[in-house]
């Protein structure tokens, strides 16, 4: 998989981002909600970024700069929309987008990953988890959510690239 940084809202983006909202419906009825702006995307405040095998997009995910407390910590990068097209699942690229992702927070200065994902998605609750994610305070449009679950790693420039 090619990982290239696109705005948020590049057509192979929004094409990825529509899918996951219809995955959000899928397995809770609901799009996700938390509000969204394209330039929060747009470095050095953000990336977003776009997998492609065979120049197809099949994955996507980026990352805002949150600083603002009592929610988030100075140097914070939420992770937001992260996806895999259900026909290449299982090929490692969830796991190379989040890679790619963090390497890319590091660059800018980000110290910590943070992210709200759901109970109802137990395949990106294991990537994080297996990742070095642990579970925070719940923050956002969902914090007072049951099915939400906030998940954090610290972040450093010697991670692994």
């Amino acid at each position: 998989m090619q990982i290239r940084v696109v705005p948020f809202d590049h057509p192979d983006a929004a094409k990825l981002i529509d899918l996951v909202q219809q995955e959000y419906v899928t397995r809770y009825g609901d799009p996700d909600v938390t509000p969204v702006s394209p330039d929060e995307f747009a470095p050095p405040h953000g990336t977003f970024l776009v997998g492609y095998r065979d120049d197809v997009p099949v994955a996507c995910g980026g990352w805002r700069a949150h600083d603002e407390p009592p929610e988030f910590r100075p140097g914070d990068a939420e992770l937001k929309r992260m996806f895999v097209v259900p026909s290449e699942r299982g090929n490692g690229y969830a796991r190379q987008m989040l890679a790619a992702l963090e390497r890319t927070a590091v660059a800018a200065g980000r110290t910590r990953a943070v992210l709200e994902t759901g109970t109802k998605q137990p395949e990106a609750i294991a990537l994080y988890r297996s990742s070095g994610y642990t579970e925070i305070d719940k923050f956002g449009v969902y914090k007072n959510d049951a099915l939400s679950l906030c998940l954090a790693k610290e972040l450093t420039d010697t991670q692994e690239r």
